[in-house]
């Protein structure tokens, strides 16, 4: 950001020479920040209402430190994904209130403890190898600023374990649901629940799933209405997803 034009524009509504609202359209349009190897979108909360994630893949640790101390100093809370363990000591080397979750890939700095959600978002996960996908989603959500709950080991293969968990089903807002294998567990929990359903296919499985492919077209077959489904080991896809349905 460019501190001089923010100190006009501050000026400019103290003075009565624009609204509040005025200027806030005004932030939304303001530069990014340079890095030279990165633009840093701060204002992408302001038009979208999430602020940008650092998604680390194909990243140097150098460069993942730098983009996460920056939007840090921002303010507001951060969020880095697909982290291994070697950039996640990069980052926290310099900021060690920074948490480090190994299952998930993720690093994250929380800033603002607020729930903004209206409800609770609920997390399930069809079997313990599809739990990074769904720790992903489950941290990525709280950041975002909502109460998450996390159920795993919930597959059809077993359903009485799903069925046992009715309750935490009927009073969630929005849930994701994360499987493998054939992907059958998201059409299940539609035909239990009135309320949206993610649904994140994964890449576990044998041979014939293809990497996951088999997951995401039976999901995306499903006959539950209110099943929708994002791209296969998305777990951050979704749970920014449930956040905006948790806020209306």
């Amino acid at each position: 950001m460019d501190r001089t034009k923010l100190e006009e524009l501050l000026t400019a509504v103290q003075a009565g020479e624009t609204s509040p609202r005025a200027a806030a359209e005004k932030l939304r349009l303001l530069p990014f920040e340079d890095l030279g190897f990165a633009k840093i979108d701060h204002h992408r909360a302001l038009r979208t209402g999430m602020p940008e994630v650092i998604f680390c893949e194909g990243k140097t640790p150098e460069q993942v430190a730098e983009i996460f101390a920056h939007m840090a100093a921002f303010g507001g809370n951060v969020l880095a994904t697909r982290v291994d363990d070697v950039k996640a000591q990069a980052v926290l080397a310099a900021h060690p209130r920074a948490i480090h979750n190994s299952v998930a890939r993720t690093v994250t700095l929380r800033q603002d403890e607020r729930n903004v959600g209206k409800g609770t978002v609920l997390v399930l996960c069809a079997g313990t190898s599809d739990l990074p996908v769904a720790e992903e989603a489950r941290i990525s959500a709280e950041l975002m600023g909502n109460a998450v709950e996390l159920i795993a080991d919930v597959g059809v293969a077993g359903v009485h374990r799903l069925l046992a968990q009715q309750e935490r089903l009927t009073v969630a807002r929005v849930l994701i649901v994360v499987a493998g294998m054939e992907g059958a567990l998201p059409s299940v929990v539609g035909g239990l629940v009135g309320v949206p359903v993610i649904a994140v296919p994964t890449s576990i499985g044998y041979g014939a799933s293809f990497q996951g492919l088999a997951a995401l077209l039976g999901m995306l077959n499903s006959c539950s209405p209110n099943v929708t489904v994002v791209n296969i080991d998305n777990g951050f896809g979704a749970a920014y997803v449930a956040s905006l349905i948790n806020r209306i």
